[in-house]
């Protein structure tokens, strides 16, 4: 039986991004739930692991009390979690932290630094220590308590853990071409984006030529939360064996 990953989807047009064919080629079964489009939330024990991406709303919404909700049981119940932009604020959110408008909006490509403790992480120590990073976000959230910062930029914290299977990340390791040509477009709809002169053109034109190696970053970030979570304390039997059969087998002796 293959494993089962929950997607939530949270913006008005989704985009999965990077994660689709590194999730899929590891033979892992997704379950997309298009929210915005009325599509039920799971139960957090239904799946094997959890996706939460991103999204025009703010994780302070009332409407979004289900998500963070859902999170916290998640968390408790040892269920893997990668909460990506809106989906890092909902599981910092959902852990008790504050999230807030950012005195520094991140739009476009910013300086991100691991920290020691995400030199040692299994998902963050796959990425190098220092890399540009995309970002589209006007909040962010405070460290849960009990939770270990992995990276940060200049304005706020980037990446966190909470707990051995959980996972936020603040920027954007899912994006595309085309993702970044159809948010760039439709900057106006941003009122941050546009008090900072956002220049569409430009912003496509910068994309273009540091994409490829983010997106690779990308590919890794995801593949890495594949490999953590088949090795998340609940040991869940049908995600481990999907993640072993893309492995090579170990070298003798």
């Amino acid at each position: 039986m293959a494993a089962r990953v929950a997607v939530l989807h949270n913006l008005l047009r989704p985009f999965l991004g990077h994660a689709g064919p590194v999730l899929r080629e590891a033979g892992i079964e997704l379950d997309e739930r298009f929210l915005r489009a009325g599509d039920p939330l799971p139960a957090a024990g239904e799946h094997d692991g959890i996706l939460v991406l991103g999204g025009e709303q703010t994780a302070p919404d009332p409407a979004l009390a289900g998500q963070a909700a859902l999170l916290r049981d998640a968390t408790a119940q040892g269920v893997p979690v990668l909460g990506v932009c809106l989906g890092a604020q909902l599981l910092a959110a959902a852990a008790g932290a504050e999230v807030r408008r950012s005195p520094s909006p991140e739009i476009g490509w910013f300086d991100v630094a691991r920290t020691p403790e995400g030199e040692l992480d299994p998902l963050l120590g796959r990425l190098p220590a220092r890399f540009l990073a995309y970002e589209w976000h006007s909040y962010a959230f405070a460290l849960p308590a009990g939770s270990v910062m992995l990276a940060r930029s200049a304005a706020c914290p980037q990446a966190f853990r909470l707990g051995e299977s959980a996972w936020g990340v603040q920027f954007h390791p899912e994006v595309l071409p085309e993702i970044v040509r159809e948010w760039a477009l439709d900057y106006e709809s941003d009122a941050d984006a546009i008090a900072m002169g956002f220049d569409p053109g430009e912003h496509i034109t910068e994309a273009a030529e540091r994409l490829p190696v983010w997106m690779e970053i990308g590919r890794t970030l995801f593949d890495g939360f594949l490999t953590a979570a088949s090795a998340a304390p609940r040991a869940r039997a049908p995600l481990a064996a999907a993640r072993s059969a893309q492995d090579p087998p170990p070298p003798p002796g």
